[in-house]
């Protein structure tokens, strides 16, 4: 079994729920589902599901380079929205980060996130070159 690496952000919320911002095993890194929450708690974006876009892909980039991947590595991203009306200008900065990598996705709307105040969540998956 290849050697499991487990990435943290810090959060006090990983240790409380047991999670990790990234793991990755072998050439598989699974980055999980990220909110646009800094380092003090506080939502970035208020209302602004693009700024809250940027700045997730931008913590997702953070989490990869720590496990030793990039953007261009990632096959997968998975978006999870509180209002799908929403979908063009999200989808737009997911489009800044992603032109040319283009990995595969999914936009679901959910009814809720952890915080009203919260409009998308962002997972990826990236796998590494052999």
């Amino acid at each position: 079994m290849d050697k499991r690496l487990n990435i943290s952000s810090g959060t006090k919320w990983e240790e409380q729920v047991g999670y990790s911002r990234a793991v990755r095993v072998g050439n598989v890194i699974e980055v999980a589902g990220t909110t646009a929450v800094d380092e003090h708690g506080q939502t970035v974006g208020l209302d602004d599901a693009a700024a809250q876009t940027r700045y997730i892909l931008a913590k997702i980039e953070k989490a990869l380079a720590a496990a030793g991947a990039s953007l261009k590595d990632v096959v997968r991203t998975r978006m999870f929205v509180t209002d799908i009306t929403r979908w063009e200008e999200i989808g737009r900065v997911h489009g800044e980060f992603f032109k040319d990598i283009r990995p595969v996705t999914s936009m679901l709307e959910v009814s809720s996130l952890i915080s009203s105040d919260l409009l998308v969540e962002i997972e990826a998956t990236a796998v590494v070159g052999e």
